[in-house]
């Protein structure tokens, strides 16, 4: 608290009220910044001096506080929080519609001790739905645990701190004198007015109309955007190496019955038939070396122009063999005469 310190007198350290001042206004700016975005603020103060300045100033702002004790969790464990509310409304529930009377004394006695604890710490945050957008402070020293609390969620601070305190968790800092009631009440004040003028700010402002998608925002917003990662990037990859790829099969001719069966083509036929040209190149005539097929002789000729005037049926049909046993019965017979 050096830079707050004005100077020092029979042990009594004096604050800067120049530091003071400069420290208020920011304060004021914030908290008005702040409710202007909808966000709301938590007035924390648990000393006797505050109490009552810390309520007032908040149902008057219409704000949350904590003015009894601060429990632990109340923000880090904030669904804890809200479900013991909820116990609250059922307790009070059965208080108004008569149920309670039908229990005994002692647990009446009880339901009615639980209500009014929970009531009396718990009341000043009834309402508070969300997390809070700034936390007010009087003695972060006092109130160092709410201090941990909002640091770990990264809820900003303004606090009313004094010589004896720590101004380095802390955003907004306010040096005064944290025990005096006219201090606690002036800095209370000035965070009510400015949360009053951020509500009024923020309803007075016109709602903005969303605009309407057209078909050239989304290619602008998609233009900075890196692409797709991993297996999807891979399977939109167009490869136009594929429209100008030919590939050439070889054919496999399928056997007739009378003929030979084609030879499957092997591995280095395969190879040469891919590398082979689409486009046939046309046929060579033959060279003078390459062997030409002799003229068949005159017989052979008139065999073959009459196998073409019969069909294959009876050029292939064989004689009966009854007919060729009754030719050779009289030879047979001769001969076994001759040889007797």
């Amino acid at each position: 608290m050096k830079p707050y310190i004005f100077g020092k007198r029979n042990l009594i350290h004096l604050i800067d009220l120049r530091e003071t001042v400069r420290g208020l206004v920011i304060a004021r700016k914030f908290a008005e910044a702040i409710c202007s975005e909808g966000k709301s603020i938590l007035f924390v103060g648990t000393k006797n001096q505050a109490r009552n300045s810390v309520r007032n100033q908040a149902l008057r702002s219409g704000m949350h506080y904590v003015n009894e004790r601060w429990l632990g969790g109340t923000l880090t464990n904030f669904r804890t929080i809200r479900s013991r509310l909820s116990r609250l409304d059922e307790l009070e529930e059965l208080e108004k519609t008569g149920q309670m009377e039908q229990f005994s004394k002692k647990m009446i006695a009880m339901l009615t001790r639980e209500k009014e604890k929970i009531q009396r710490n718990l009341e000043g945050i009834r309402n508070m739905e969300r997390l809070p957008g700034v936390l007010v402070i009087i003695d972060p020293h006092k109130e160092k645990n709410a201090v941990a609390e909002a640091n770990k969620l990264k809820i900003p601070i303004v606090a009313l701190t004094d010589t004896d305190c720590d101004p380095a968790p802390i955003d907004v800092v306010v040096p005064g004198n944290d025990d005096a009631m006219r201090a606690i009440e002036i800095v209370c004040n000035t965070i009510a007015d400015a949360a009053l003028a951020g509500k009024a700010k923020a309803s007075a402002m016109p709602a903005e109309p969303a605009k309407p998608l057209t078909a050239e925002e989304p290619a602008e917003k998609t233009e900075g955007k890196p692409g797709p990662r991993g297996r999807q990037r891979r399977q939109r990859r167009q490869r136009p190496e594929a429209e100008e790829r030919v590939r050439v099969r070889r054919r496999i001719a399928v056997p007739q019955p009378g003929q030979e069966e084609a030879k499957a083509p092997t591995e280095g036929d395969q190879a040469e038939s891919a590398d082979a040209p689409a486009e046939a190149k046309p046929e060579q005539p033959p060279t003078e070396t390459e062997a030409k097929p002799e003229p068949a002789a005159p017989e052979q000729e008139q065999q073959s122009t009459e196998n073409q005037g019969t069909t294959p049926v009876e050029a292939e049909q064989p004689a009966p063999p009854a007919e060729a046993e009754q030719k050779n019965a009289p030879q047979a017979e001769e001969q076994e005469k001759s040889d007797s």
